[in-house]
C-alpha cells in the first residue's frame, strides 16, 4: 500500500471531531481493516500460546509422552514465529495509518487557508493555525494508531473469555464483566482529559500567537523601551500555560497509573481464583497453567483498549479544532458584473481618493494604517463601497479583480529556495494567504511564454527594483538558496526583493505600501526613478512619505484623518499646504540633488 503525499486528499466530514477521524479511516479502510486483522491474530495468537502450554503439561509431560510433548512445544515455537512476524507486519502497517492521517490532514488544513485567502487572517490567529499545524495533526495521526490495536484487543479479549469457558465458567464471567468495569472508571477521566485538553490548547494557541508577535516586533520593542513590559506579559501567559499543561498531564498521570493498576488488580483476581479452583480440584494442573498464560495474554488486550481510549480522547479534542478551522469560509463572492474592459478609474467613497488610469498616484497621511486601509478598500480585501468606472467592486467578482489589482505588502513572506524562485514563482497566493497577493492572469488565448522571454521579464522586474547589486553579491546569483523569509538578506534587499517580485506580475493596477521605506537615500532615489519608468502607462498607486517618490508621483492626495484634505503634485502641496510641508519635507532641498545618486 502506498501512500501518495500529492493525491487529492478528499472532502473532510466537518459536522464534528468524531466524525472527522471516522473520515480519516474511511479513506485508507482497506489499510486499518489490514491493521485490524493483523492485531487481531497477533492478539489471539498470544492467547493461544497457554492452551499450547496446558496441552503440552497434561498431553506430554503429566504422562510422560515425550512425542506428545514435543509436538506441543513445536507448535508451540511456530506460532511464536508467526507471532513475531505478526507482530513487525501490525507495526509496519499501522505507521502507514500513522503518516496517511498526517500528510491528509496536513494538505486539508493548508488547502483550506489557500481558499480563505486574504479573509484567513481575519478569522482565526497565526497561532491557531501554527497550534494546528505542530501539534494538533501530531495527535490526530498518533490516535489513528490505536485503530487496529483497539480492534484486536476486543476480538482477543473475547477469544480468551471463550477459551476461558473451557476451563470454569466462573473465571470466564469475571474475565467479560472485567474490561467493562474498568471502561466505567475510567470513563470519566477521559471526559475530564477532553476538557483540560482543549483548554490546554487554546492557551497555546493564544501564546504562539504572541511569540510570533514578539519575533517580528522585537527591535521595535527594544527602540521603544517596551521588551521588559512585554516580556512580563509573556512570563505570566507562559506560567498560566504550564499551570494548565500541569492540570493536563494530572489527568493523564491518574489514566496512565489507574491503567496500568486496576487491570493488575484485576487480573490477580483471575488469578487467586484460578489457584483456588486448582487447589479444590476443579481444574487440572494444566488447565491452571493455561489461566495463568490466559492471565498474562489478557495484559496485552487491555492494556491496548485503554490505550485507545486515552489517545481517542486527545485525538477527538485535536479533530475538533482542525474541524473549526475547516469551517471558516471566505466572505462570499457575489459578483456577477464584469470589471470594466479598459483602464478605469478607482474610487474610495470613504476617503474621496481617485485614482486616475495610467498614472502614478501617491497617498501622504501621518498614520500608515489609514493608507493600509485605503489600499485594502481598492483591492476588495475588505468591504467597502469603493468602485471602478462605476462599477461596485462588490458587484465584480473577485478573481476578476485579483487577476487585475495586485498590492504589494512591506512585509509579504518570502519563501524558501533559489533567488530566481523568489522573485520568480509563477503563482503567488494572495496575500492573506502568506504572500503578498495573486500572480497577474494572463488572458485564455495568450501564449506561454519561452525561458528567454521569462528570463528577460525577471531581469526587467529586478532592474526596476534595483537589484542587481543583491544578485551579483551572491555566490551563485539567482540559483543562490535563500532561506525562509529571506533571513540571510538584510531589510532593504529584502524589501527589493518583494518589490521586484510584485513588478514581476506586470499588473494593471500595481497598490503598493512604503516600498522603499529601509532603502537608502541613493536606492531610494534609483528604485523611485526605474519604478515610474517601468510603470509609465499604467496605473500604480504609492502609500509613501518620501519625497523622493512623492517628487516623481504625478499626482498626491494629502489624508488627515483617513479624508483627502489636499490634491495636487508635491510640489505644489509643498508650496500650499503646511501640515503636508510638516510631514513629508524631511530634507526636500536635498531630494533633486539625490534624484540621479546611484544606488547602494
Amino acid at each position: 500500500m502506498r501512500i501518495d503525499a500529492y493525491e487529492d486528499p478528499g472532502t473532510p466530514d466537518r459536522r464534528g471531531g468524531w466524525r472527522y477521524l471516522a473520515w480519516l479511516v474511511r479513506r485508507q479502510w482497506p489499510r486499518c481493516l489490514a491493521g485490524a486483522v493483523l492485531a487481531s491474530v497477533w492478539m489471539v495468537l498470544l492467547a493461544a500460546t497457554p492452551y499450547l502450554t496446558a496441552r503440552a503439561v497434561d498431553h506430554g509431560l503429566e504422562p510422560g509422552d515425550m512425542g506428545a510433548l514435543a509436538v506441543w512445544t513445536g507448535a508451540m515455537v511456530a506460532v511464536g514465529g508467526v507471532n513475531a512476524w505478526l507482530g513487525v507486519m501490525r507495526h509496519r502497517t499501522m505507521t502507514k495509518v500513522r503518516m496517511d492521517a498526517n500528510f491528509r490532514t496536513v494538505k486539508v488544513v493548508v488547502g483550506h487557508a489557500t481558499r480563505l485567502g486574504a479573509a484567513l487572517r481575519g478569522q482565526v490567529g497565526t497561532g491557531e493555525v501554527v497550534t494546528i499545524g505542530v501539534g494538533d495533526v501530531q495527535t490526530i495521526s498518533t490516535s489513528l494508531t490505536a485503530v487496529g490495536p483497539g480492534v484486536g484487543a476486543i476480538v482477543a479479549y473475547a477469544a480468551v473469555g471463550g477459551l476461558m469457558l473451557s476451563v470454569s465458567t466462573r473465571l470466564a464471567l469475571v474475565v467479560l464483566l472485567g474490561v467493562p468495569v474498568l471502561g466505567l472508571l475510567l470513563g470519566p477521566l477521559m471526559g475530564r482529559l477532553q476538557g483540560r485538553e482543549a483548554e490546554y490548547r487554546e492557551r497555546q494557541s493564544v501564546l504562539t500567537a504572541r511569540i510570533g508577535d514578539l519575533a517580528g516586533g522585537l527591535r521595535v520593542l527594544n527602540g521603544l523601551g517596551g521588551k521588559g513590559l512585554v516580556a512580563d506579559a509573556f512570563h505570566r501567559d507562559s506560567g498560566r500555560l504550564r499551570e494548565q499543561g500541569y492540570r493536563v498531564g494530572a489527568v493523564t498521570s491518574w489514566i496512565q497509573a489507574l491503567g496500568v493498576g486496576l487491570p493488575m488488580l484485576f487480573l490477580a483476581l483471575v488469578t487467586w481464583l484460578g489457584a483456588r479452583q486448582a487447589a479444590q480440584g476443579h481444574i487440572s494442573v494444566g488447565e491452571l497453567v493455561s489461566v495463568y498464560g490466559y492471565v498474562v495474554a489478557l495484559g496485552w488486550p487491555v492494556a491496548f483498549l485503554i490505550e485507545m481510549g486515552h489517545q481517542l480522547s486527545r485525538g477527538v479534542v485535536a479533530a475538533r479544532r482542525v474541524v473549526a478551522f475547516l469551517r471558516l469560509e471566505p466572505a462570499p463572492d457575489e459578483g456577477t458584473r464584469d470589471a470594466p474592459a479598459e483602464p478605469s478609474v478607482l474610487h474610495d467613497p470613504a476617503s474621496g481618493v481617485r485614482i486616475t488610469p495610467g498614472r502614478l498616484t501617491a497617498l501622504v497621511t501621518t498614520h500608515p494604517s489609514d493608507a493600509t486601509d485605503i489600499l485594502d478598500r481598492l483591492a476588495r480585501y475588505t468591504p467597502s463601497n469603493a468602485t471602478w468606472g462605476d462599477i461596485p467592486l462588490t458587484d465584480i467578482p473577485l478573481p476578476q479583480i485579483r487577476s487585475r489589482i495586485l498590492i504589494a505588502d512591506p512585509e509579504a513572506d518570502l519563501f524558501a529556495g533559489t533567488l530566481s524562485t523568489v522573485i520568480g514563482a509563477q503563482e503567488m497566493p494572495a496575500r492573506g494567504a502568506g504572500n503578498c497577493a495573486t500572480s497577474h492572469t494572463a488572458p485564455a488565448d495568450a501564449q506561454p511564454p519561452t525561458g528567454a522571454d521569462e528570463l528577460a521579464h525577471l531581469t526587467q522586474a529586478i532592474h526596476a527594483a534595483a537589484a542587481e547589486d543583491i544578485i551579483r553579491a551572491l555566490p551563485d546569483g539567482l540559483k543562490t538558496p535563500v532561506a525562509a523569509q529571506a533571513r540571510d538578506l538584510s531589510g532593504g534587499q529584502r524589501q527589493r526583493i518583494r518589490l521586484a517580485r510584485a513588478l514581476l506580475t506586470d499588473p494593471e493596477i500595481l497598490l503598493a505600501a512604503e516600498p522603499t521605506s529601509a532603502l537608502d537615500a541613493h536606492t531610494e532615489a534609483t528604485v523611485a526613478d526605474r519604478l515610474k519608468q517601468a510603470r509609465r502607462g499604467r496605473t500604480t498607486v504609492l502609500a509613501a512619505t518620501s519625497p523622493l517618490l512623492l517628487a516623481r508621483a504625478d499626482v498626491v492626495h494629502h489624508l488627515v484623518d483617513g479624508k483627502v484634505a489636499a490634491t495636487g503634485t508635491h510640489r505644489e502641496l509643498l508650496d500650499t499646504e503646511p501640515g503636508y510641508r510638516a510631514l513629508v519635507a524631511r530634507d526636500d532641498e536635498g531630494a533633486d540633488e539625490e534624484e540621479g545618486a546611484p544606488a547602494r
